[in-house]
Protein backbone atom coordinates (compact mmCIF):
# COMPACT_ATOMS: atom_id res chain seq x y z
CA UNK A 1 0.00 0.00 0.00
CA UNK A 2 1.42 3.42 -0.92
CA UNK A 3 2.13 5.71 2.08
CA UNK A 4 -0.47 8.28 1.03
CA UNK A 5 -3.21 5.63 1.10
CA UNK A 6 -2.82 5.16 4.86
CA UNK A 7 -3.32 8.86 5.71
CA UNK A 8 -6.73 9.68 7.16
CA UNK A 9 -8.12 12.75 5.45
CA UNK A 10 -11.67 12.73 6.81
CA UNK A 11 -14.84 11.59 5.09
CA UNK A 12 -14.87 10.92 1.37
CA UNK A 13 -16.65 13.60 -0.68
CA UNK A 14 -19.69 11.38 -1.28
CA UNK A 15 -20.01 10.79 2.50
CA UNK A 16 -19.77 14.45 3.57
CA UNK A 17 -23.42 15.12 2.82
CA UNK A 18 -24.35 12.55 5.48
CA UNK A 19 -22.52 14.25 8.37
CA UNK A 20 -25.36 16.64 9.33
CA UNK A 21 -27.75 13.69 9.26
CA UNK A 22 -25.42 11.68 11.50
CA UNK A 23 -24.94 14.57 13.94
CA UNK A 24 -28.71 15.07 14.07
CA UNK A 25 -29.23 11.38 14.84
CA UNK A 26 -26.57 11.42 17.58
CA UNK A 27 -28.02 14.62 19.06
CA UNK A 28 -31.46 12.96 19.16
CA UNK A 29 -29.99 10.03 21.09
CA UNK A 30 -28.36 12.32 23.65
CA UNK A 31 -31.52 14.44 23.94
CA UNK A 32 -33.64 11.37 24.64
CA UNK A 33 -31.11 10.20 27.25
CA UNK A 34 -31.25 13.55 29.04
CA UNK A 35 -35.07 13.57 28.93
CA UNK A 36 -35.23 10.03 30.30
CA UNK A 37 -32.83 10.76 33.15
CA UNK A 38 -34.53 14.03 34.14
CA UNK A 39 -38.06 12.62 33.92
CA UNK A 40 -37.20 9.84 36.38
CA UNK A 41 -35.48 11.94 39.03
CA UNK A 42 -37.20 12.75 42.32
CA UNK A 43 -38.05 16.38 43.10
CA UNK A 44 -35.83 18.55 45.27
CA UNK A 45 -38.76 19.97 47.27
CA UNK A 46 -42.21 18.80 46.15
CA UNK A 47 -43.88 17.37 43.07
CA UNK A 48 -43.98 14.04 41.27
CA UNK A 49 -40.58 14.43 39.56
CA UNK A 50 -37.83 17.01 39.20
CA UNK A 51 -39.31 18.21 35.90
CA UNK A 52 -42.85 18.43 37.32
CA UNK A 53 -41.46 20.55 40.15
CA UNK A 54 -39.67 22.88 37.74
CA UNK A 55 -42.83 23.57 35.69
CA UNK A 56 -45.21 23.80 38.65
CA UNK A 57 -44.99 27.60 38.84
CA UNK A 58 -42.83 30.58 37.93
CA UNK A 59 -41.58 30.65 41.52
CA UNK A 60 -40.53 27.00 41.48
CA UNK A 61 -38.79 27.48 38.13
CA UNK A 62 -36.80 30.43 39.48
CA UNK A 63 -35.90 28.49 42.62
CA UNK A 64 -34.79 25.39 40.65
CA UNK A 65 -33.30 27.10 37.58
CA UNK A 66 -29.65 26.84 38.64
CA UNK A 67 -30.00 23.26 39.86
CA UNK A 68 -31.66 22.20 36.59
CA UNK A 69 -28.96 23.90 34.52
CA UNK A 70 -26.16 22.20 36.48
CA UNK A 71 -27.91 18.82 36.32
CA UNK A 72 -28.34 18.89 32.52
CA UNK A 73 -24.72 20.02 32.19
CA UNK A 74 -23.62 16.96 34.22
CA UNK A 75 -25.82 14.52 32.27
CA UNK A 76 -24.51 15.49 28.83
CA UNK A 77 -20.95 15.10 27.50
CA UNK A 78 -18.79 18.24 27.42
CA UNK A 79 -18.96 18.55 23.62
CA UNK A 80 -22.74 19.07 23.65
CA UNK A 81 -24.76 22.21 24.22
CA UNK A 82 -28.38 22.27 25.32
CA UNK A 83 -31.50 24.28 25.95
CA UNK A 84 -34.33 23.28 28.26
CA UNK A 85 -37.58 25.22 27.89
CA UNK A 86 -40.53 25.24 30.26
CA UNK A 87 -43.70 27.35 30.33
CA UNK A 88 -41.93 29.58 32.89
CA UNK A 89 -38.49 30.05 31.31
CA UNK A 90 -35.43 28.34 29.88
CA UNK A 91 -31.93 27.28 30.87
CA UNK A 92 -28.95 26.54 28.69
CA UNK A 93 -27.79 28.15 25.47
CA UNK A 94 -29.37 29.81 22.46
CA UNK A 95 -30.23 27.24 19.80
CA UNK A 96 -28.10 27.47 16.64
CA UNK A 97 -29.73 28.34 13.35
CA UNK A 98 -27.74 26.02 11.09
CA UNK A 99 -26.73 23.00 13.19
CA UNK A 100 -28.52 19.67 13.52
CA UNK A 101 -30.43 19.71 16.80
CA UNK A 102 -31.97 16.82 18.73
CA UNK A 103 -35.31 17.47 20.41
CA UNK A 104 -37.33 15.67 23.08
CA UNK A 105 -40.42 16.69 25.02
CA UNK A 106 -41.56 15.44 28.39
CA UNK A 107 -45.12 15.98 29.57
CA UNK A 108 -45.46 16.27 33.34
CA UNK A 109 -48.51 16.71 35.54
CA UNK A 110 -47.74 20.46 35.56
CA UNK A 111 -46.87 21.05 31.90
CA UNK A 112 -44.44 20.26 29.13
CA UNK A 113 -40.65 20.50 29.12
CA UNK A 114 -38.73 20.57 25.83
CA UNK A 115 -35.05 19.73 25.60
CA UNK A 116 -32.78 20.52 22.65
CA UNK A 117 -29.23 19.20 22.29
CA UNK A 118 -26.58 19.87 19.63
CA UNK A 119 -22.85 19.44 19.10
CA UNK A 120 -20.71 22.44 20.02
Amino acid sequence: MPPEASVCRGPRPRERHRLPELFGFLADLKTNKAATVLSGEPPQHRGATRLAEVVASAESFERERGTLDRRVDRILPANLMYRVETPHGAVGFRKPANAPVGRASVTTVNGEVTIWVWYA
